[in-house]
């Protein structure tokens, strides 16, 4: 009886300390369940704040700015001369000079982004395209003062031999460089589009006797067309925001024009032109600084929203 009851006493214990570290690793569960979704909460909002932060600060010193310079001599200003003795403060110079270089680089990124997705998407084969996609890929890892400079001394002379009268910092250059650096995104988020169109699909139109080049014409974008739309707005965007390569190659010239073999400055070589240390902090070409990169923060922001509409507009579910 005796060592039945010591065994029956030391089970019991056993069992207790097992409750005890149940309970234990239960608390312990509940803490964890407790705190997670709140830590997992403030990581998620670190964007969110972080675009309120910069939104924030771009506003309150854009008020600054125009509380000195009226808004509409900003944006309907054709004469940007922020060191004069009389500083003139209009921004259609650097808009113009944005877009235009904007629109050169997609009518060298759509075309031929587009024609290697299509490739890649329809007539590669599977050996073909897990070789040629990685390669496509490295251009986006170039960084972007690597284009630049290869912009101003290689595309440039050669296009100041086939074009008399292109300067020496023009906006034709850095709009070809950036749409060859703009390629793998179209390409890419265009092949995307068009592989998630289902396979019998195409298999239906080649029953049909359609050939390959219609099933890809009348079937394959059609059917894609928004995420292909998307990658084109998106694109557009990425050439709005690009820095270093229109620093370096378009030169620092303010001039309103639509020639493109002139020297011009967009808005984000505006933007690093007043960060160099020529803007004394509270001037007003020091606000100047924040009026323009909210504009630029619209132009991007809208957009976003236009690629985010277009594929939701467009998209088709199978």
């Amino acid at each position: 009886m005796d060592v039945n009851s010591e065994m029956n006493k030391g089970n019991a214990v056993n069992v207790r300390k097992m409750i005890e570290q149940k309970k234990s690793s239960r608390n312990l569960n509940n803490l964890i369940e407790k705190v997670m979704p709140k830590l997992l909460f403030v990581i998620a909002s670190i964007s969110i704040l972080t675009t309120v932060g910069i939104l924030y600060t771009l506003l309150s010193e854009t008020f600054e700015f125009f509380q000195r310079v009226p808004i509409v001599d900003f944006f309907t200003g054709t004469v940007l001369r922020p060191l004069s003795q009389d500083p003139q403060f209009g921004v259609l110079p650097l808009l113009t000079g944005t877009i235009i270089s904007s629109v050169i680089a997609m009518f060298v990124a759509i075309p031929i982004g587009l024609m290697t997705a299509i490739f890649l998407s329809e007539y590669a084969s599977d050996k073909v395209r897990r070789t040629l996609k990685p390669m496509l890929e490295i251009l986006a890892g170039i960084p972007t003062i690597v284009y630049g400079f290869f912009a101003f001394t290689f595309v440039t002379p050669i296009l100041r031999d086939i074009i008399p009268g292109l300067q020496a910092t023009n906006i034709l250059s850095p709009g070809i460089v950036m749409g060859i650096m703009i390629i793998p995104m179209v390409a890419s988020l265009s092949e995307d589009a068009m592989s998630s169109v289902p396979r019998a699909m195409r298999e239906g139109a080649l029953a049909l006797g359609a050939t390959r080049l219609e099933v890809t014409g009348k079937v394959v974008i059609p059917a894609a067309i928004s995420g292909i739309i998307a990658s084109f707005v998106l694109g557009i965007s990425r050439a709005i925001g690009e820095t270093m390569i229109v620093t370096i190659a378009s030169g620092s010239t303010k001039n309103f024009t639509f020639d493109i073999t002139q020297s011009m400055q967009t808005m984000t070589a505006y933007i690093v032109e007043v960060t160099g240390g020529d803007a004394p902090a509270g001037s007003t070409i020091y606000y100047s600084l924040y009026a323009v990169a909210m504009t630029l923060f619209v132009f991007t922001f809208l957009m976003n929203l236009l690629a985010r509409y277009i594929s939701r507009r467009f998209r088709e579910e199978y």
